[in-house]
């Protein structure tokens, strides 16, 4: 039972002291990981909390839409549920509807209202999709950069071992260890990149297909509402 909370401590000084003795380009190479890990985990911690507003925006958006007696109604209320995707793709399909009965009284034209309401879904999922990108580069890149750093430091390591003349793992281990420490986080940045990635990709998806079922309804509605 003591022994664990004394490894843990050795190790984490063990660590630390083969960060602050590395060679310049290894120490370059864990800094690199250190930026990819910490805009990474920004990234993390903001489209988790975004994704979470716009559940909750577009259930109350949802609810207000099909409760309100016309689509004039919903209109008014749109500007209450920011950030709602079902609320923006609202305003455009509303837009297309309102230029379309102002010119001739009704709805004559429904292949320019789904185009529209597709303009809207494709703006909202580009939105969602931001910064997307850097979690997919961090979980491809980041472990390549590791091993990079390790397998400069073993070099590093040998070249050290040969001019020393010394054969014994006491000589080349310190150096192989320093390598190794890239490598690990290499894949300390990615795997939790490469997780949320995955994870924000379904959540971006399942919002997506919300929109298109929104999209469809609204159509019915619109129709109801403005019949030739």
């Amino acid at each position: 039972m003591n022994g664990t909370p004394a490894l843990a401590i050795w190790l984490q000084v063990s660590v630390w002291t083969l960060i602050r003795h590395a060679q310049p380009l290894p120490l370059a190479v864990l800094c690199i990981l250190l930026v990819f890990s910490i805009f990474s985990w920004a990234i993390i911690f903001q489209k988790w909390a975004l994704f979470r507003k716009v559940r909750m925006a577009n259930a109350r958006f949802l609810r207000a839409f099909r409760k309100a007696n016309g689509l004039e109604q919903v209109a008014v209320a749109s500007e209450q549920f920011r950030p709602c995707p079902l609320a923006a793709v609202f305003d455009f399909g509303y837009e297309e509807v309102a230029r379309q009965v102002k010119a001739r009284g009704t709805i004559g034209n429904k292949l320019a209202l789904e185009r529209a309401l597709q303009l809207g879904i494709s703006e909202e999922v580009t939105r969602l999709e931001r910064n997307m990108n850097w979690l997919a580069t961090t979980a491809s890149v980041t472990p390549f950069i590791g091993l990079f750093g390790t397998v400069w430091g073993i070099i590093d390591a040998f070249q050290g071992l040969g001019m020393a003349g010394s054969a014994s793992l006491r000589a080349v281990a310190p150096g192989i260890s320093e390598a190794l420490v890239a490598t690990a986080m290499g894949l300390a940045a990615a795997i939790p990149a490469a997780i949320f990635y995955n994870y924000f990709g379904h959540v971006i998806r399942e919002l997506g297909a919300r929109m298109e079922d929104f999209a469809l309804e609204f159509m019915n509605v619109s129709d109801r509402s403005f019949e030739a």
